[in-house]
C-alpha cells in the first residue's frame, strides 16, 4: 500500500509551502493544483469555474417569484465536478507515494488510512506571510489595509470551513480529525520544519 500524506491548511498559514517540502523531502509525489486542471481537462469546463466550485460548498437554489412560483434548471455541474475530483484523488493516491493538498483528501481516502496533517498559524503571522508572498495565492496581501487583508483571510478559511464540513461531516480543523496539528506561528525557517515532519514520519 502506498504512502498517502494529507494537508489540510488555513489560508496565510504556508500549508502549501510546507506540503511542497514535506514531498521534496520524503520523494514523493505532490498534488495540488495539478487535480484541477485533470478535473477541468476530464469535464471541459474552465480551471477557474472548477477552482470555484470544488473549493465551495454547494448553494441550496431557491425558488424564483414572478407571479408565480418556479425553479430554474441548471445543469448540475458541480455534482460532476465533486465525483471527478474524488476519483482523481483515489486514483494519484494509487500511483504512488504522495501528498496531497487539501479537497478533502484525507476524508475521501480515510480508508487508505493516510497520514493527516492540518497546518495553522495565528493571525499576525497570516497577515505576515500575505505580506511578503503578496500574489494571488496569498490574497495579494500588499495591496490591502490589515483590515481587508484580515477580513479575506477569514472569508476564505470560513469557505473552507464550509466545504470541508458539507462534504465530511465533520470540524474542519478539529485536532480530532489529524494525526498532527503544525502551528507555523514561531517557524520562518520552513526547510527545517519541513525535514522535522518528514523525520517523524
Amino acid at each position: 500500500m502506498n504512502k498517502i500524506i494529507t494537508i489540510g491548511r488555513e489560508f496565510g498559514s504556508g500549508g502549501r509551502e510546507l506540503a511542497r517540502l514535506i514531498a521534496q523531502r520524503l520523494n514523493f509525489a505532490y498534488y495540488d493544483r495539478e487535480i484541477i486542471s485533470e478535473i477541468a481537462k476530464r469535464t471541459s469546463l474552465s480551471e477557474q469555474y472548477v477552482q470555484n466550485v470544488a473549493e465551495h460548498k454547494p448553494v441550496i437554489p431557491f425558488p424564483i417569484h414572478t407571479g408565480r412560483t418556479f425553479w430554474a434548471v441548471i445543469p448540475d455541474y458541480g455534482q460532476n465536478v465533486q465525483k471527478e475530483q474524488h476519483d482523481i484523488i483515489r486514483e494519484l493516491a494509487g500511483k504512488s507515494d504522495c501528498v496531497i493538498v487539501g479537497r478533502g483528501a484525507d476524508y475521501i481516502l480515510r480508508d487508505e488510512k493516510p497520514f493527516r496533517i492540518f497546518v495553522y498559524s495565528d493571525d499576525e503571522s497570516k497577515l505576515k506571510r500575505c505580506r511578503e508572498k503578496n500574489t494571488e495565492d496569498y490574497a495579494q496581501g500588499g495591496e490591502l489595509s490589515d483590515k481587508e487583508l484580515t477580513k479575506r483571510i477569514e472569508q476564505i478559511n470560513r469557505a473552507r470551513a464550509e466545504y470541508y464540513e458539507f462534504y465530511t461531516g465533520q470540524k474542519w480543523g478539529s485536532k480530532s480529525n489529524y494525526d498532527l496539528c503544525v502551528n507555523t506561528s514561531r517557524f520562518s525557517d520552513f526547510e527545517r520544519l519541513a525535514q522535522a515532519v518528514a523525520s517523524m514520519i
